[in-house]
């Protein structure tokens, strides 16, 4: 993947309701943890391509949800981890930072479920 994943373009604000454009973000986001669970992503390609700054902005004024501006938030920092900590300690974290934000992407599916 060369160029970097849009929301505007996954997500536009008149397709689907606020419900259902959470649901995409978040299963969107799971298949990003899932690549970068498997080495197929860096944690800097998912930085550029997914958690970027237009994204987040996207989430934060678009969808309004806490816990899609959270899994976002815990994206962002994942190059820094490698940055600040020692390879091992970096890799423990890397790893307890996937594991967060895929239980946020779960408990946001669960929840617009509830609300559907």
């Amino acid at each position: 993947m060369k160029s970097a994943v849009q929301f505007e373009t996954f997500l536009p604000e008149s397709g689907g309701t606020c419900a259902q454009r959470s649901a995409v973000f978040a299963l969107l986001t799971l298949g990003i943890i899932e690549s970068l669970v498997n080495g197929l992503v860096s944690a800097a390609d998912a930085l550029r391509l997914f958690f970027n700054a237009d994204n987040c902005l996207f989430v934060r004024k678009q969808l309004g949800d806490r816990t899609a501006d959270r899994v976002m938030s815990h994206g962002v920092q994942l190059p820094d981890l490698f940055d600040t900590l020692p390879t091992e300690q970096a890799q423990r974290e890397f790893q307890h930072e996937l594991a967060t934000m895929r239980a946020l992407c779960l408990k946001l599916l669960d929840e617009k479920r509830l609300v559907a």
